[in-house]
């Protein structure tokens, strides 16, 4: 038995239209931070909804001074979103279970810094990541910073991001490496 919840959310939070989440989401949302969420956005969450997320609880986490733009018609199981610049996903969008996307390092490169909570995470490098309309993330993925997913393409499941890649292709592995051009008809 699971429940969908509709909701109206605070000034923080803008919508376009119908959200329909199922099952137990975490959303934090920091000074200044912004989550808009496009039409017809459904995000499965835990409670063994979708077997490939297990029961992993979805979280979207939204620092200071940051957004998460996620557009019309897009599909989310399982998945962490964590911006402290930007995260920017398009229209249509598919994104499997249990993936991660995160547009920050969360840590100072510089072993130093990295010792104090003072200086650690302020130091981290961050560079938003873009998802273009029609793109389709295979199950337990990781997006990096500063990524781009043109239009139509596929992430094969699995794998981990950490450059762009252009439209019409499917990437996958570790780190993603380039498979073929997709010819749609």
């Amino acid at each position: 038995m699971y429940n969908i919840l509709f909701c109206r959310f605070n000034k923080r939070i803008e919508t376009t239209g119908k959200v329909r989440l199922v099952g137990p989401i975490s959303i934090q949302i920091k000074k200044n931070g912004k989550l808009f969420l496009g039409d017809d956005l459904r995000v499965v969450s835990g409670l063994m909804l979708n077997p490939l997320g297990r029961n992993i609880s979805s979280s979207i986490r939204v620092d200071k001074d940051a957004q998460i733009t996620i557009g019309n018609n897009v599909g989310m199981s399982n998945v962490s979103l964590w911006a402290k610049t930007n995260i920017r996903i398009g229209n249509n969008v598919k994104i499997g279970a249990d993936c991660l996307l995160f547009d920050s390092d969360m840590h100072s490169l510089d072993f130093v810094k990295r010792r104090k909570p003072s200086t650690d995470a302020i130091n981290a490098k961050s560079s938003e990541i873009i998802i273009e309309d029609d793109v389709f993330i295979g199950t337990r993925s990781i997006i990096s910073k500063g990524v781009t997913i043109g239009k139509r393409s596929i992430v094969a499941s699995g794998s981990v991001l950490v450059k762009s890649i252009p439209q019409d292709e499917i990437w996958g592995g570790n780190p993603a490496k380039f498979i073929k051009k997709i010819i749609n008809d």
